[in-house]
């Protein structure tokens, strides 16, 4: 996802430096943004790369732990930053998030391109103008995880900066499962399917729901890991329940995946459902399809609620940097639509049903002070809040 964000991003600067805990990946992203003669430096510390005066833009794509150390450490080098979701892995980072941001005055842009999508534009419009009548149900469909392992130690290969990519992270043995797409798979470094997939279907929930967080979580897992290897459940189920009544429920499906169990209804796509009191709307990257097709075809007249329009994210950001304006997914949107995603993995690796205040950002209620526990992470030394500036 480095090289596609970065592709993205030079259709708007030239990329300068390229930064990686693993020399084979800044190799070849030199190699694929030297233009003539002129290449992008290579880096395996990212705070040098925050030193240099030419870089005014800084597209941070690192497995989950990491993300909020750079970012801070950006923000505090007056950096602005396209941030890949989801944007923390805790919900303690995102509220030390949205008050650097606001106190540098920077520019953020979070990962959640279906905001940018007119599809999900188009289906959270309609029902926020109660197109569907009263929106009563949401149902998100993620692909689900992986369930592989148990796996054995290994030797990095040379050029891997193990210790540094690990980071935050508890010091353990080396493991290929661990590092690049697999990470997600783990929850020292992520949520699995709750926080892949999920970061971008929960914010388009959120969007459509229009408001900031639930008041109720419960979650089980359907399928457990395979002692020795990934940590995150490959399939699981969640229920939400919010503010304004909306029940919301998370589950993952086989679709995109063979690992995973079958769910009723049985053949779900990845995706989003919108239910209401008049019908129903289903959007997923490719489909838009609903109950009755003139739910979709007849233009609203007057909408009290019209939502912003952007058809290209990174294009969105850029124009952000330029007007010092906010982009669609500032780092609030982002915050609290990855807080739904931590949400859920708390509730699921405590197995308890939980009450959160969206407003004070802390669980309430019965089996509080176990939820309260993990709004943060002990960080490992020296990769602390402090790490980068």
């Amino acid at each position: 996802m480095g090289m596609n964000d970065a592709k993205n991003a030079a259709r708007f600067g030239d990329i300068v430096a390229v930064c990686d805990a693993d020399e084979s990946r800044t190799a070849a992203a030199v190699k694929a943004f030297t233009v003539g003669e002129k290449a992008p430096q290579q880096y395996t510390d990212f705070r040098k790369v925050l030193e240099r005066k030419d870089v005014q833009i800084v597209v941070q794509v690192t497995p989950d732990h990491w993300h909020t150390l750079i970012n801070l450490a950006a923000l505090a080098a007056g950096k602005d930053l396209y941030a890949e979701k989801p944007l923390t892995l805790t919900i303690d980072e995102g509220k030390r998030m949205v008050k650097a941001v606001r106190e540098r005055r920077r520019i953020l842009q979070t990962g959640t391109q279906q905001r940018s999508h007119k599809l999900f534009r188009l289906a959270c419009e309609l029902v926020r103008n109660n197109r569907i009548g009263k929106l009563t149900t949401v149902t998100v469909f993620v692909p689900s995880g992986l369930r592989e392992g148990p796996f054995s130690p290994q030797t990095p290969p040379p050029g891997f900066h193990w210790d540094l990519w690990l980071g935050q992270a508890p010091k353990v043995d080396y493991l290929k499962e661990r590092t690049h797409g697999t990470f997600r798979w783990w929850f020292d470094y992520s949520g699995g399917p709750v926080t892949d997939w999920g970061a971008h279907h929960n914010d388009v929930a959120r969007w459509a729901i229009g408001l900031d967080g639930p008041t109720q979580i419960e979650a089980r897992a359907l399928v457990e890991p395979i002692p020795g290897g990934f940590t995150t459940p490959p399939d699981f189920e969640a229920t939400l329940l919010w503010g304004n009544g909306v029940k919301q429920i998370v589950r993952t499906t086989p679709d995109d995946s063979p690992y995973g169990v079958v769910l009723k209804p049985e053949g779900q796509r990845n995706g989003v459902k919108l239910e209401g009191t008049n019908g129903w709307i289903w959007v997923n990257r490719g489909t838009i399809e609903a109950s009755d097709p003139a739910l979709l075809d007849t233009p609203l007249e007057n909408p009290a609620v019209k939502l912003e329009v952007s058809d290209d994210h990174m294009s969105n950001f850029f124009e952000a940097v330029r007007t010092r304006k906010d982009p669609i997914s500032p780092v609030e949107s982002g915050h609290q639509s990855a807080v739904v995603g931590h949400l859920i993995v708390i509730a699921l690796r405590s197995g308890r049903k939980l009450t959160w205040n969206p407003s004070t950002e802390k669980f309430v209620g019965e089996h509080a002070s176990e939820g309260n526990k993990h709004l943060a992470r002990e960080m490992r030394k020296p990769y602390d809040y402090s790490y980068g500036t």
